[in-house]
């Protein structure tokens, strides 16, 4: 029986050893007092959302059920588009539920080499806020993948746009606009990068240099558009990718007052420094939007938890994070 014994062990040891990375998932073992919130404490807007304007109001009627359930009293919808889509989603969604949505519009960006584009894209925008726009949105192609009819990059600090960004300034619009991804995703795939696993496992969410401008590049370009247009609001996504350097966010934001943010899909990188962002939180609370990004009633119960309860330590699988799930460490996360 002994040599047997001695015979099972290494064998066992063996096939743990030879399980891969990304098998792996272990389960903490931790044992601590647990907050859980299904219902935010207060009233609240959600200003990164994306649905689909035309929904059936069999749908709508869904959909506000579900923000009721969560004390979710106003959502901006950021997939508006422009002209008739436009106009048609509004009457759409405030036909129904007139306090409850607000609409961005979007930019029209065919044939933007002509001479009269920016003009024309400027007169759009104005016809979408008349038909009933609140805001403009910028999606992420805007300096990454949009090229001109030359193949050529547009920058996110294109002058072609200025009187677009202008006329929200006229207008009192605001702008949220999503710039880049993580910085993460720009660095190589070595033994350095914390997103390894995420990007090994998802390889195209890299953004190889080959392929796109550097990381700084783009918020560069950015950082010089809020700069250019002074009277005009912006709301820079995702804590402008700078959930990770938290004091240099709060520097960016000192140095242009028209530059505000979000939280949409970054509770990862506010989790693993609970005690200074709560802190920055503070200081910044009146620039500091609450958004999800991607709808789902019950991920919301996890930014509930984060924002209201004194939970220091959460293992989710919820949509925190843009790609879907927290990395590969545990969210640890404090109030």
């Amino acid at each position: 029986m002994f040599r047997y014994l001695l015979f099972v062990v290494p064998l066992a040891a063996f096939a743990q050893t030879s399980m891969s990375i990304e098998e792996y998932k272990p389960k903490s073992t931790l044992v601590v007092p647990q907050h859980p919130v299904t219902r935010a404490k207060y009233p609240f807007i959600d200003v990164h959302n994306h649905q689909n304007s035309a929904m059936p109001v069999e749908q709508m009627d869904k959909l506000v059920k579900d923000m009721d359930s969560i004390n979710l009293q106003v959502m901006v919808n950021l997939s508006g588009g422009y002209g008739d889509k436009l106009e048609k989603g509004v009457a759409n969604l405030k036909g129904h539920y007139k306090k409850r949505f607000v609409v961005f519009a979007n930019i029209d960006f065919t044939n933007l080499d002509d001479p009269g584009y920016s003009k024309r894209a400027a007169a759009q925008l104005e016809r979408d806020v008349h038909n009933g726009a609140q805001g403009l949105k910028i999606f992420k192609n805007f300096g990454m993948d949009l090229k001109d009819s030359k193949g050529q990059r547009i920058h996110v600090d294109d002058a072609r746009f200025d009187e677009v960004f202008e006329t929200c300034g006229r207008l009192k619009i605001p702008v949220l606009i999503h710039t880049a991804e993580p910085w993460s995703f720009f660095q190589p795939l070595d033994q350095y990068n914390e997103r390894w696993l995420e990007l090994k496992t998802h390889a195209g969410r890299a953004r190889p240099p080959e392929k796109y401008p550097s990381w700084e590049t783009l918020m560069g370009e950015q950082h010089s558009l809020f700069a250019r247009h002074p009277n005009t609001t912006f709301i820079n996504a995702h804590l402008g990718w700078l959930g990770s350097n938290l004091g240099e966010l709060g520097r960016l934001m000192d140095r242009l007052p028209n530059m505000n943010t979000e939280i949409g899909a970054v509770l990862y990188d506010l989790g693993r420094q609970p005690r200074f962002a709560r802190e920055w939180l503070i200081k910044y609370q009146d620039r500091v939007m609450f958004g999800k990004d991607v709808w789902n009633r019950d991920e919301y119960f996890t930014y509930f938890r984060v924002l209201e309860t004194p939970t220091n330590t959460l293992t989710t699988t919820a949509s925190i994070t843009p790609s879907g799930k927290c990395t590969d460490w545990n969210c640890q996360m404090k109030s």
